[in-house]
């Protein structure tokens, strides 16, 4: 069905009933019965809880019941699990404190939570947690990555000796040496990517509940993976066996992978509607989102990059410094060490590569997943090292690249990391991007800016993704008798559109109006998988679509032999019929399915595909910098991404366009600042919080290949969620750079603010 097939710039299904409004986000959302929870937090960095008084708060008006960590540990609630997989400097397990749901002993950052209050009404829990009193004994703090490697530091954890949560090596130092041993030119940089609060539109929430017929434990959350939720609730924290929890999920307002695991507040939520057998209802203020909604990035890196007289890379140092807050639970330590880390070498051929990577106990909120996860900052690094060489060297950054870039006759080429990629090609997409963005027209630009006396600049990055965390997902369709097809999935719609996106597929392949397609999600009753994350839902769950489909029809092909009394290899199909070749005897695919005793044909596919995908994309960013202000304005911003097979381009456009307005937040807005002193955080709030809006944007020129699918799911796309977040930090700097580099200027910490990039002109012009 062309008209709705793959290709089509459909626009989103599910938008509809979200801007009429009957959309239903977790505070949407009212059980009878329901009570309300609200958290007292620490205001301490790192203090022993001496003694929490609960007794007048109980005695509020309305107040069912006040709960402490210690209550709940010795009721058998678990904590958190610690992530699987790492060491540690001394090659034991990672570890880190207990992340139990409110802290017991010890609070060990500002925001953690110490008490919860019930109530029958949200205002009445917080009257009432404001009479809850706690003791305590304030603790030394570690607030940032210096402070946690400094030789005196305070030891968070006995089982993280150095503060040093986990630790990992890649790659060959002897080969990496004698690289640089030959080098004639060697460039090198020290960068930090500051932390990140993840501001989503609709701030996390969750309701507990609990059926005592069934003794089962439902919570309705807004989650990218309603699945892994469960398993993990049921497992570690209740320690009850899976079939008796449930989660549920309805629309979400926005992950960004923030909100990928479980949180203290979630297992609460569940933790009460147990005891008291009422549904717990909390949603998170925008200020508690801020103190502990999980944040991002927070690394700090060292890299060298030699080359050879003739511009070719000859090796690659690298040290990673991450902090991943208080606990070590989630995905913070397996991003800073081992998730971005996978793309470092980008799209160059660097024969030897040596990194090492530490990830630090800090005493600040957890530091997990955030659009990109890792990738942005490895990119960043070897995007940044690349145009401070070209620069250095006195070459074009464009030629620079296109001299070290991997060839398409290299494919399948395995990087120094030991990741392979399985297709692309990249002097082709950078060909398209120079002609796309006129590149050779620059100079004419600036000169225009200059007459305005406007500083300008401009970058080009050329860089890849690894997407695809985990290669396998389980999906049901049911062609069932009244018409519908409904697809089971574990995949997680949050604003990214796989609805319409996997709509369009079985359209496609089934050949009906996509009328007759439901999408069934966000219930992990009905579907087991990873969910969504890591630009996995197309890559693997759009490839899992188009393989059920397939698998349906061959099925039904051979019901409908049976029923027609044919043979299977006669058996035609088209427009959602199955007829007997050269005859008029048909049957409709859904009067195929009535006839079946269950009155459905069901197909059950699980989908695995040969490892990551390996997205790739040019950017090429002009900006303007008025000396006299440091004011940046992004003037020009082009595209042009390898995403495999494009399934929607409006689709593809927008998490591309959404994902450089996050770059360009970090770029040039946003930084979530601790006091390091107190570890108490500044700015807690969209009021000293900046992020980007409409007018910090220029028209962004998108633009797709689609000459390299990938080889490796039968779908051949790649994923794209976060492809634009990757490429788009190191494009925004580099561009700055590029423009203040004749003042004198050769670096810039991000946030580049209009005050920083001031103070950077001044400076350079004091010592000119």
């Amino acid at each position: 069905m062309a008209k709705y097939g793959i290709g089509q710039a459909i626009t989103r299904r599910e938008d509809l009933r979200l801007l009429l409004g009957t959309g239903q986000y977790v505070d949407d959302m009212t059980l009878p019965g329901e009570t309300h929870v609200v958290f007292v937090r620490s205001p301490h960095a790192h203090a022993r809880i001496v003694s929490i008084h609960t007794a007048a708060a109980k005695g509020m008006p309305g107040v069912l019941a006040v709960y402490t960590g210690a209550e709940l540990q010795a009721d058998g609630i678990g904590p958190l699990p610690i992530g699987p997989g790492l060491v540690r400097a001394d090659g034991e397990p990672m570890d880190g404190p207990p992340n139990d749901p409110m802290a017991v002993d010890t609070a060990r950052h500002v925001g953690e939570a110490v008490a919860a209050v019930v109530a029958e009404t949200r205002l009445q829990a917080q009257d009432a947690a404001e009479q809850v009193q706690v003791e305590y004994e304030e603790l030394p703090a570690v607030v940032t990555i210096d402070q946690a490697k400094a030789k005196d530091a305070p030891q968070i954890w006995p089982g993280a000796p150095g503060n040093i949560a986990a630790q990992t090596e890649f790659g060959s130092k002897d080969d990496t040496d004698a690289g640089f041993a030959k080098a004639k030119h060697v460039t090198k940089l020290s960068l930090h990517n500051q932390r990140l609060v993840p501001v989503t539109m609709e701030p996390r929430g969750s309701i507990g509940d609990f059926d005592e017929k069934s003794g089962r434990v439902i919570l309705w959350t807004s989650c990218q993976n309603p699945s892994g939720l469960k398993d993990t609730l049921a497992d570690a924290v209740l320690k009850i066996p899976k079939e008796q929890v449930r989660v549920r999920v309805g629309d979400v307002g926005g992950g960004f992978g923030m909100k990928t695991q479980l949180y203290p507040e979630d297992c609460v939520c569940a933790y009460a509607a147990r005891k008291l057998k009422k549904p717990v209802h909390w949603r998170a203020t925008r200020s508690e989102e801020f103190l502990v909604g999980n944040h991002g990035r927070d690394q700090s890196s060292r890299a060298e990059l030699a080359f050879d007289a003739d511009g070719k890379i000859l090796g690659l140092r690298v040290a990673i410094e991450g902090s991943i807050g208080a606990h070590a639970n989630g995905p913070g330590a397996v991003i800073v060490v081992a998730v971005g880390p996978k793309v470092i070498t980008g799209v160059y051929d660097i024969p030897a590569l040596h990194l090492r990577g530490n990830a630090y106990l800090t005493n600040t909120n957890v530091v997990g997943a955030y659009r990109g996860a890792g990738r942005p900052e490895m990119i960043f690094l070897i995007e940044r090292l690349m145009d401070q060489a070209a620069a250095e060297m006195k070459i074009d950054p464009s030629e620079l690249r296109r001299r070290n870039m991997i060839q398409p006759g290299q494919m399948p080429y395995k990087t120094p990391m030991g990741e392979k990629f399985d297709s692309g090609n990249f002097p082709h997409m950078l060909d398209r991007i120079l002609d796309q963005a006129d590149w050779k027209g620059y100079d004419k630009r600036k000169k225009e800016s200059e007459a305005r006396g406007k500083l300008r600049g401009h970058a080009i990055s050329t860089f890849l993704e690894w997407t695809g965390v985990v290669h396998e997902e389980t999906i049901d369709l049911h062609v069932e008798a009244d018409g519908k097809v409904r697809v089971y999935t574990a995949m997680q719609a949050m604003g990214q559109g796989i609805e319409t996106s996997y709509i369009q597929i079985l359209s496609e392949t089934l050949d009906l109006d996509p009328e007759h397609i439901e999408i069934v999600q966000g219930d992990s009753d009905v579907a087991t998988g990873l969910g969504s994350m890591g630009s996995r839902s197309l890559y693997i769950g759009g490839s899992a679509m188009q393989t059920a489909s397939n698998e349906t029809l061959e099925k039904g092909k051979e019901l409908a032999a049976e029923s027609l009394e044919a043979a299977a290899s006669d058996i035609k199909y088209e427009d959602g019929r199955f007829t007997v070749a050269g005859t008029d005897l048909a049957i409709d695919l859904f009067e195929l399915a009535g006839k079946q005793p269950e009155k459905r044909i069901a197909i059950q596919t699980t989908q695995t595909v040969d490892g990551p995908s390996w997205p790739n994309s040019c950017h090429v960013c002009e900006v303007e910098v008025d000396p006299e202000t440091g004011v940046t304005e992004i003037v020009r911003y082009t595209t042009m991404d390898d995403v495999g097979r494009v399934i929607n381009p409006m689709i593809v456009a927008g998490q591309v366009h959404g994902g450089i307005a996050q770059a360009v937040g970090q770029a040039l807005l946003e930084d979530t600042c601790y006091d390091p002193d107190s570890g108490q955080l500044l700015n807690g709030s969209l009021l000293d919080y900046c992020v980007p809006r409409a007018d910090d944007l220029c028209d962004i020129d998108t633009n797709t290949d689609e000459t390299t699918p990938c080889k490796i799911n039968p779908l051949g796309a790649k994923g794209v969620g976060e492809l634009g977040t990757v490429g788009g930090t190191p494009t925004v700097i580099n561009a700055v750079l590029d423009a203040l580099r004749p003042l004198g200027v050769t670096t810039i910490e991000m946030p580049a603010t209009s005050e920083k990039v001031w103070q950077a002109i001044r400076s350079a012009k004091k010592a000119a």
